[in-house]
């Protein structure tokens, strides 16, 4: 990829992501970012998992298109905002651990469109294990009032 269109990346994704209601309800986090990369996570909480005590699927999804997006945001200008139009989810594991580690990357930048992949892990005991992976499109939008970031 290039160079950051900005060189406030990191502070817009930040103050979006502060924007989220959701994700302070649901007590994730943002972590790391960097040009066309972020990272949430996330401690389990047991009011956030379906009837066998996993994570639902419905919080993997939710954290996951925010990553996906949020990288998106980093390699996007200033005076853009980003919104979902697509993505996909494949649930690869149970969501069973003490916390949750989700990480976007743009895989394909452009000037409308960005592709974006995202990585769902569980932590807990032993090595970090890949319960979910996604694939998220995302558009650039200029110009439309109220939409920021």
């Amino acid at each position: 990829m290039d160079q950051p269109p900005s060189t406030r990346f990191r502070e817009r994704v930040r103050e979006s992501f502060a924007r989220q209601n959701v994700m302070r309800t649901i007590g994730a986090e943002l972590t790391n970012v960097d040009y066309g990369m972020v990272e949430i996570e996330m401690p389990y909480s047991d009011a956030l998992t379906q009837q066998h005590g996993f994570l639902h699927a419905g919080i993997l999804s939710t954290v996951l298109d925010s990553a996906c997006g949020y990288a998106a945001l980093s390699v996007m200008p200033e005076e853009s905002a980003v919104l979902t139009i697509e993505f996909k989810i494949n649930l690869l594991s149970p969501g069973r651990g003490e916390r949750f580690l989700f990480r976007g990357e743009v895989t394909k930048p452009g000037s409308n469109i960005i592709v974006s992949d995202g990585r769902a892990y569980a932590i807990g005991d032993g090595p970090a294990k890949l319960i979910a992976s996604m694939t998220g499109t995302l558009m650039v939008v200029r110009g439309r009032e109220g939409l920021d970031g």
